[in-house]
């Protein structure tokens, strides 16, 4: 059962990345005359960040939060119609016309490109989907992914689709060309997924769909709902960077005996920066995704750790982790249990639901009470 305990003083890898195994659990210290108290809460739709009441100190909480950002489909269109035909220049610099929007495939290790297609008010023209695709209105359609994130050509070609929307995150990457040679246009996105270029990856899947101005739309309210997040966010972290937590993102998978840093340039460093945390990564130079070492974590001495829920999940949870990574025991975060994960299919997708995700972890951070 994971849990926040306030004292009483006051994730190449990216390619293996599998489905989130949801976890959630609270269990509160109670005051020195009430005694000691266990309590198991309920999921609940995260609040905002404005109104819960954050931590006077940044520290003062011990164990594992899952935070859920909640992002219901809210497209910014009703039925566009896409303007076709249009031909546009891929992220791998090749010319792709698209003609026919009927029949839809986007598929990345997040799921992000389909959401993404949804929130156009393009989602009914999505014929199949990836693993990591599973919110309610997409969860009845058919898999073209295999054993975890392989795409699964004979289950692609058998959907018929006029158009496929992918990055580098999915392999093999033969099944991608395997289609092209097959006729039908692929459209490869940007896979470095940052704060910086969320509105650049809607643009990339909403104009060969021929939706021009609902990514406009789409991009411009994506982005100012990071800025809202983002500015209540920089009201209660503190100021002094010396002050704020200090931060890893671990990626594992504890069955093959994976255990990652991403660092610099990883996706992980952007939105450690977002949530006001200290990005260690930066500190010790650490750059890209690197497997971890005794030597990495010694010198991080994290406050906090960042994980993927099924991450955790696969190392048998914290007591688990711990016992397998001693070094990592032994910092504060260690030490602490102090552990906030987040569902692998959203906490770095960095598409549409941007800000619930900064919500999310922020308030697991700051008022880790309020998160269950």
């Amino acid at each position: 059962m994971a849990g926040v305990v306030r004292t009483a003083a006051a994730a190449a890898a990216v390619l293996v990345v599998a489905s989130a195994l949801a976890s959630c659990g609270l269990s509160a210290k109670a005051g020195p005359e009430d005694g000691p108290s266990t309590a198991a809460v309920a999921a609940r739709a995260t609040p905002s960040l404005a109104d819960v009441t954050p931590l006077t100190d940044v520290r003062d909480w011990d164990g594992e939060v899952n935070a859920v950002a909640d992002a219901p489909i809210d497209p910014v269109a009703e039925d566009p119609q896409p303007a076709l035909p249009v031909t546009v220049t891929d992220a791998q610099g090749t010319q792709v016309t698209v003609k026919d929007t009927s029949r839809v495939l986007a598929l990345d290790v997040y799921g992000t490109l389909s959401r993404t297609v949804f929130e156009l008010g393009l989602g009914d023209r999505l014929v199949g989907r990836d693993v990591s695709t599973d919110f309610d209105e997409a969860k009845q359609l058919p898999l073209v992914t295999q054993n975890g994130h392989d795409l699964n050509a004979e289950a692609i070609l058998e959907l018929d689709p006029t158009v496929i929307l992918t990055d580098t995150s999915l392999g093999p990457w033969d099944v991608v060309l395997q289609m092209r040679d097959a006729g039908i246009p692929v459209v490869v996105v940007d896979s470095d997924r940052g704060l910086d270029n969320v509105g650049e990856l809607i643009h990339q899947v909403a104009d060969p769909l021929g939706v021009p101005d609902a990514g406009d739309a789409l991009a411009k309210r994506t982005q100012r709902q990071i800025d809202e997040v983002t500015a209540q966010i920089a009201k209660v972290a503190p100021a002094d960077s010396g002050a704020r937590l200090r931060t890893v993102f671990l990626y594992v998978r504890g069955q093959s005996g994976i255990y990652y840093m991403f660092g610099e340039g990883s996706g992980a460093d952007s939105l450690i920066d977002a949530i006001g945390g200290y990005d260690v990564a930066h500190e010790i130079g650490w750059n890209g995704m690197k497997p971890l070492t005794d030597e990495g974590l010694v010198a991080a001495q994290p406050d906090l750790v960042l994980m993927m829920t099924g991450g955790l999940e696969s190392a048998g949870g914290v007591d688990g982790l711990l016992e397998r990574l001693p070094a990592l025991a032994q910092t504060p975060a260690g030490q602490h249990r102090r552990f906030v994960t987040m569902e692998d299919s959203q906490i770095l997708g960095f598409g549409p639901i941007t800000a619930s995700v900064l919500n999310a972890l922020a308030v697991a951070t700051y008022a880790p009470e309020d998160v269950s």
